[in-house]
C-alpha cells in the first residue's frame, strides 16, 4: 500500500456523480440558480432529519453563526462566551457582529466545555449570550446542564455544530434540540457540499424568520426591507449536491464510525491514546481523535508521513493566544487546558468508506513507530 491520505473527498457511491450531473443539467435548463425547489427540498429534509422545526440554508458556516447571533439580538458591545478551543470562525463571528468575545477553557478529558467552568464564566462575566461548540463530531456530555443553566440566567445559548451533523446527546439530535444551532457544509464535513454552504436550525419561529430575512438583505418583500441584512443565500447547485448526499448520509456516517471504533479498539496501550465521546454522546465519525504527549507528537507525525499516512491537528492553537485576538478579547478563563490540547491532539485519517486495508495499515504503522 502506498499510503493513506488524511482525508479524501472523492469516494462517492455508484451513480452519485451521474445523478448529480443530471440534476445540474436540469437546473441549467430551468435557470434555477438561486433558491427554487432544490433549496426548499434541502431545508425540509434537514428539518426532518434533525427534528428542528426550521432549517434555513445560507452561504457558509461562518455566516450561519453571524446570522444566529443577530437573530437572537446580540448587539454591539454585548459579551459573548465562546470556547478557547474551536475554529477561528466562532471567535470572528462574535467580533464581526460588534460583540465582545470572552474565551472559556475546555475540559482536558472531554475536550469540550464542562458545566462547572461554564457556570463560573456565566457568574463571573454575566454575558448576554454564549456559543457552545461541538467539536470532532462529538458534544459535551454536559450539554443539557449547560443549556438549562444558560436559560436560567437569561444567557442565549447558540450552538456551533459545524462538525456535528447527526451527533446525538442523550439519544436526541444536538442540532434539533438546541435553542438555535448552526452547521457548515464545507466539503470536508460529514455532510459536505461541493463548495461553501451552511444552515441555521431552530424551533423558534421569530428567530427563524429573522435568520431568513437577514440572510436575504433583510427583505420583508422583494423591494421592502425590515432589517439591515446581507447576502448569504445558499445556491441551488449546493442544495442539489446536498440533497443527493443526504440520500447516502447514513451509510457514510456508519463507515466513519467504523473507522473511529477500529482505531479505538486497536490502538490501546500505546503512548498515542485514542479518545472517544462520552457514553451519553453518539458521535458522527467526523474525526478520529487521539492524544499524545506533546514532546512525542512531531516524531510520530514524521514517521507516519514517511509511510504515506496523512495526519491532522484540530486545532493547533487556543483562541485566546491567536495574534488576531489582540484588541478584541474581553476576558477569559484559562486553566491551560485548551493550550495543552492544541499541543497534544493528533487526528488520524478518517473519511467515508475507508477500507479495512487502509485502517489496518494506519494501525500497523503507528504500532511500528512505537516498537522501533
Amino acid at each position: 500500500m502506498n499510503g493513506v491520505p488524511f482525508i479524501t473527498l472523492n469516494r462517492f457511491e455508484n451513480g452519485f456523480k451521474e445523478n448529480f450531473l443530471n440534476g445540474v443539467e436540469e437546473l441549467f435548463n430551468n435557470t434555477q440558480f438561486v433558491g427554487g425547489p432544490q433549496v426548499q427540498m434541502l431545508e425540509e429534509t434537514l428539518a426532518e432529519k434533525t427534528g428542528a422545526k426550521f432549517a434555513i440554508g445560507c452561504a457558509n458556516g461562518t455566516d450561519a453563526i453571524q446570522l444566529a447571533l443577530r437573530a437572537v439580538d446580540v448587539k454591539k458591545d454585548d459579551k459573548v462566551l465562546c470556547p478557547d478551543m474551536t475554529f477561528w470562525a466562532t471567535f470572528e463571528a462574535i467580533v464581526n457582529v460588534g460583540a465582545n468575545p470572552i474565551t472559556v477553557d475546555v475540559n482536558r478529558e472531554t475536550l469540550h466545555w464542562d458545566f462547572e467552568t461554564f457556570k463560573q464564566a456565566v457568574d463571573e462575566f454575566k454575558p448576554n449570550a454564549a456559543i457552545m461548540v461541538h467539536l470532532y463530531g462529538w458534544a459535551s456530555p454536559d450539554t443539557q446542564k449547560i443549556r438549562e443553566y444558560a436559560a436560567s440566567k437569561n444567557v442565549v445559548l447558540i450552538e456551533d455544530g459545524a462538525q456535528c451533523f447527526d451527533t446525538k446527546v442523550d439519544g436526541k439530535s444536538v442540532l434539533g434540540t438546541a435553542a438555535i444551532a448552526t452547521t457548515s457544509f464545507y466539503p470536508a464535513k460529514v455532510l459536505g457540499a461541493s463548495g461553501d454552504a451552511g444552515a441555521v436550525f431552530t424551533s423558534n419561529e421569530t428567530w427563524a424568520s429573522r435568520v431568513r430575512s437577514l440572510g436575504n438583505h433583510g427583505r420583508t418583500s422583494h423591494y421592502s426591507y425590515g432589517l439591515v441584512g446581507f447576502n448569504s443565500r445558499i445556491g441551488a447547485y449546493e442544495a442539489l449536491f446536498l440533497n443527493h448526499s443526504l440520500k447516502h448520509i447514513d451509510a457514510r456516517l456508519e463507515s466513519r464510525r467504523k473507522a473511529v471504533n477500529y482505531y479505538y479498539e486497536n490502538l490501546q496501550g500505546l503512548p498515542l491514546k485514542p479518545i472517544k465521546s462520552a457514553d451519553n454522546v453518539e458521535e458522527n465519525g467526523y474525526c478520529a481523535v487521539a492524544m499524545i504527549e506533546p514532546a512525542l507528537r512531531a516524531a510520530l507525525q514524521e514517521s507516519l508521513k514517511e509511510a504515506g499516512i496523512g495526519t491532522g491537528v484540530i486545532y493547533p492553537g487556543a483562541m485566546s493566544m491567536q495574534e488576531g485576538a489582540d484588541g478584541y478579547l474581553a476576558g477569559k478563563i484559562d486553566n491551560g487546558n485548551a493550550h495543552y490540547v492544541s499541543q497534544a491532539v493528533l487526528n488520524l485519517p478518517c473519511f467515508a468508506y475507508m477500507t479495512d486495508q487502509e485502517l489496518a495499515y494506519v494501525v500497523e504503522k503507528v504500532k511500528a513507530h512505537f516498537a522501533s
